[in-house]
This record gives structure tokens, sequence and C-alpha cells, in this order.
């Protein structure tokens, strides 16, 4: 489990921090920001584009395979429903549209660079992106840590 506290700064700024890490967000200047940092759409691309190159570096590895580097590229769109053919769902509102391109580098046959783009689907943030998505509000925003009680609404993050 992934635990991350957001506190606002400053105009749109955010300081984002997990574990002993911490990072400031911010939107481009021409959305009323600073551009002091990623935005939020930046932040989901590059959580995506990181967990391919994970997953295939990983999975190379286990195979033993020469792969050196892997890039990914990622671009998203917000679209009519209307116009998105791929879509399997309503066709009311907006869909969001990730276009991906990974390449591999690496002395590699051509069924293996195959493979690593199968592979390249299933890291696990692909998978939470493309699956349903629940996200639940809890005690008026309060996480109690270290209690667990799920008809209070509380749970643990240890």
């Amino acid at each position: 489990m992934s635990d991350v506290t957001v506190t606002s700064l400053s105009n749109l700024q955010n300081e984002v921090r997990y574990g002993t890490h911490t990072f400031i967000t911010d939107e481009p200047r021409d959305a009323g920001g600073e551009d002091a940092g990623p935005d939020p759409y930046a932040l989901v691309l590059g959580a995506l584009g990181s967990c391919i190159s994970m997953t295939t570096m990983l999975y190379a590895r286990r195979k033993e395979w020469p792969l050196e580097r892997v890039t990914v590229h990622l671009r998203q769109q917000r679209i009519h429903a209307k116009d998105c053919d791929q879509c399997e769902r309503s066709k009311d509102g907006f869909v969001h549209r990730i276009e991906r391109a990974v390449s591999f580098e690496g002395d590699l046959s051509g069924e293996q660079r195959a493979r690593l783009q199968e592979i390249s689907h299933k890291c696990p943030v692909h998978k939470a992106l493309t699956s349903e998505i629940v996200i639940v509000d809890l005690n008026d925003g309060v996480i109690d840590i270290g209690q667990q009680s799920s008809a209070e609404g509380t749970f643990s993050l240890e």
C-alpha cells in the first residue's frame, strides 16, 4: 500500500510527501500556476511510464535478456467519449486517452522485443488505471493511523 500526503502551499503549488521523499507539484503558467513542478497529469504519466520501465526491466533481468534501456513516451488527452472508437464504456461526457510508445535498447531478438511489449501492459499502474477505481472518503478527510475499525471508517496504514 502507498501512503502519500499532499498539502497546499501557495497559489496552486502543493507539497507531496511519501516516506522520506518530498517534492512540489504545480500547474503551468498558462493554467494559473508558477510551473514550479510537475502538474497532476504529468505525475500520472510519470507513474505509468516508470512502472512500465521497471516491470519490463525486472522481467528481462529475470530472463537474463540483454535489455539495456527502456524509454517510455506518454501523452494524455481529454477527448469526447463519442469520438473514442476504442472506448468500451459509456459514450457520455469525456474520456482520458493515453497514448504510449515503448522502446527497448539492447541486443534483443524480435521475439524478446514483442514479449517485452506484452509485459509492458502488465505493470501494476497500468492495471490500476484500466480497472475500476473507487475513491472512498474516510472520517471527513482524516485517516486514523494505527487503528482498524471498518465500522467507524478507520484503518491502519502500518
